[in-house]
């Protein structure tokens, strides 16, 4: 990429921007803040990565910072954008070969932070608006697809049941991170849009759930996390003219080595292998096994104590089944509530 002398990359003109548009009591932090608006702003960097759920692949996801805790009662509404190429990201099972696929999704988000039986919980909700385009073959006939229109949303409720307690925004200025453990539950409802006479959509026409089991431990400036999951799907009884497809759980290891800077920042590694997930279709077991590792990186800031901005990608590095794609996001976030 080539600069200009003397003048600033497109970015930072944009944040610039961005940030004289904004009222000057928003914008201007003071130069020695106290510990509650350290601690807010650290849990402000945090849940712009919980938050931002993939709308992507039921395991291939990577969502770093999904189990750490914030004050009861802040809301969270998010706006992003992500691309992918390669193979088809929200159905890693469907048996196509050699995909040239691209997607672009706009994404809009909400969650909150509750207090669930003393311990804090978030619920997220994320409806994306998607445009796809490209071709692939599938049962030896070369497809090409362009459709633009809404995939499935997203629900999810996740619980730290230990390690992360419910605490007001006053409280959450004592509050420092050891150990720790949590559990959710994701649920993608058939709402996107579906065409049964097409192989390839953006809706799946079926429901799925994902449980989770999530462990963080803070070292210091660095956090470890790890997460084990399943997904579950129902069948697909009208797939292609009327066939019935039905897919085996799909089982997922998640891991983030995260780094906390000054100010909120951090950014984070991220890696997750899934297995299983093969179909049946009218009965017949289909040789689409999979075995697929992903790895990417997440780059989280506040730009104000109401605003934050989160870059991320990944990229498929080994797939049984051919399906892997490269993803590149960008997500906004705008956060209230809790005393904010």
């Amino acid at each position: 990429m080539m600069f200009v002398m003397r003048r600033q990359p497109p970015f930072f003109r944009v944040m610039g921007i961005l940030a004289r548009l904004l009222p000057a009591s928003r914008r201007r932090f003071s130069a020695q803040p106290g510990r509650a608006l350290r601690a807010l702003l650290a849990a402000a960097g945090q849940i712009v990565g919980t938050l931002f759920l993939s709308s992507f692949a039921q395991a291939q996801d990577m969502e770093p910072r999904s189990y750490s805790n914030a004050p009861i009662g802040l809301n969270f509404l998010i706006a992003g954008y992500g691309y992918t190429r390669g193979g088809l990201a929200f159905d890693s099972s469907l048996a196509v070969t050699d995909p040239q696929l691209t997607t672009s999704s706009a994404i809009l988000a909400y969650g909150r932070v509750l207090d669930f039986f003393g311990q804090s919980a978030k619920l997220n909700i994320i409806v994306p608006y998607t445009e796809l385009s490209g071709n692939a073959n599938f049962a030896g006939e070369v497809l090409r697809r362009d459709v633009s229109g809404f995939a499935d949303p997203v629900l999810k409720l996740s619980v730290n049941v230990f390690g992360a307690p419910a605490l007001s925004l006053r409280e959450f200025a004592a509050y420092e991170q050891d150990l720790i453990v949590g559990a959710s539950l994701r649920v993608s409802p058939p709402l996107g849009q579906y065409d049964n006479s097409k192989a390839v959509n953006l809706g799946s026409n079926r429901w799925s759930f994902k449980p989770e089991l999530g462990l963080s431990k803070a070292l210091g400036r660095w956090t470890l996390e790890g997460t084990a999951a399943a997904t579950l799907f129902t069948d697909n009884k009208d797939f292609f003219n009327g066939n019935k497809r039905s897919q085996e759980a799909l089982y997922s290891l998640e891991g983030h080595l995260i780094h906390s800077f000054s100010g909120g920042i951090w950014a984070s590694l991220d890696a997750t292998y899934f297995a299983g997930g093969r179909t049946t279709l009218d009965g017949t077991l289909g040789s689409d096994l999979q075995q697929n590792w992903r790895f990417g990186a997440t780059l989280a800031f506040p730009v104000t104590i109401h605003h934050s901005i989160k870059l991320y990608g990944s990229s498929g590095v080994s797939a049984r089944t051919g399906n892997n794609f490269d993803l590149l996001g960008l997500a906004w976030q705008y956060r209230w509530g809790a005393g904010l």
